[in-house]
């Protein structure tokens, strides 16, 4: 049996993530299956009933993916409650190249990364700048405050 992994992250604004991921993951909205005008369309469609579907949920695209086909499919799940603490576990955007790129490009291309993703609504936490490690990472937080990291 293939297994598949799918990310599911709880949020208030399942829109306001699903722009902000798609364009820091280079992801594009997954379109409803089927031929179906949206996914709530669908979900009636499959037999979900209407009690179990908050308000909204569904008339936008919910989810995003790997055009390539090669990551992981993220499931945006709308959820009541705003988050409270921080993350259990979290993404690392490995943008830099690895430590066989010198430590200065790989500054230049995570900070280059950062500054578009602040564009793009994410907020700066911290900087992990350890040049005696070779070390240079970015903690930041999505709109809803959930933390990852630009390495």
């Amino acid at each position: 049996m293939e297994m598949t992994l799918q990310l599911t992250i709880d949020c208030t604004d399942v829109r306001r993530l699903v722009v902000f991921w798609s364009e820091a993951l280079g992801y594009v909205a997954e379109p409803p299956p089927g031929g179906h005008a949206t996914w709530r369309e669908y979900w009636a469609a499959a037999g979900v009933p209407e009690e179990e579907l908050p308000v909204g949920a569904g008339d936008t695209p919910e989810s995003i993916v790997d055009p390539t086909g090669r990551g992981p499919r993220v499931w945006f799940q709308q959820v009541p409650e705003r988050k409270a603490c921080k993350n259990r576990l979290h993404l690392d955007l490995k943008v830099g190249g690895g430590r066989d790129v010198p430590l200065a490009i790989r500054t230049r291309r995570v900070t280059t990364t950062v500054e578009r993703l602040v564009e793009a609504g994410a907020g700066v936490l911290r900087t992990a700048d350890e040049p005696d490690m070779g070390h240079y990472a970015v903690v930041l937080q999505d709109p809803e405050g959930n933390e990852f990291c630009v390495v």
